[in-house]
């Protein structure tokens, strides 16, 4: 098992990074949040957990344990698969999915593409115990460049949305969010859209 990496970021997105471990690069799949908790940075250390399928081994990133505790505990829901929980965990910060869970707050899991109303209520009826112990921080980091139209395309294609599809809630987001908007705002508003 591949507990966690720590090298330099050859190559960041929305959903991506490629992690250069003493020239070994690894492809890792991320979360919004973590994708801007890294945007900034050149190099550091991400939280992982090794997915292995009949197909693929699919390694997945977090920039805080909380959120690969989190991660951890959302597929281990029935209906619950690793793309579900990382785009749950890109649509909601970890500390608001902590609290949507917590809360019993179906409506605002529901909210995320994917989740209908029966596996919102599984995930709160499994979960609401569960995540008294978890305390994600909160960053306040915000993701910059002139690419983020394409970085939040990309996003949202990489979360299996038809690019068509998402081309047209990007422009609908665009009209919604502040000229200065942070891509992970983009691609939330645009999430809102479809």
């Amino acid at each position: 098992m591949i507990a966690s990496l720590t090298g330099s970021f050859l190559h960041k997105s929305p959903t991506r990074v490629v992690v250069d471990v003493q020239g070994v690069g690894y492809e890792v799949f991320i979360s919004l949040h973590t994708y801007s908790a890294i945007q900034p940075l050149e190099k550091g250390t991400l939280f992982t957990f090794l997915k292995v399928s009949e197909d693929a081994f699919s390694l997945f990133g977090f920039a805080e344990e909380a959120e690969k505790e989190i991660f951890l505990k959302l597929i281990g829901v029935s209906g619950v698969g690793a793309a579900t929980a990382r785009m749950m965990l890109s649509h909601l910060k970890p500390a608001e999915l902590v609290a949507a869970i917590a809360g019993g707050q179906v409506k605002q899991l529901e909210a995320v593409k994917g989740i209908g109303k029966k596996t919102a209520e599984r995930i709160v009826l499994e979960l609401r115990d569960k995540m008294g112990g978890i305390a994600p921080a909160n960053p306040s980091a915000q993701p910059a460049g002139n690419t983020m139209q394409a970085d939040a395309l990309e996003a949202l294609v990489a979360l299996g949305i038809a690019r068509p599809m998402a081309e047209q809630a990007i422009r609908k987001a665009l009209l919604v969010v502040p000229p200065d908007a942070a891509v992970e705002a983009i691609i939330k508003q645009a999430l809102k859209s479809l």
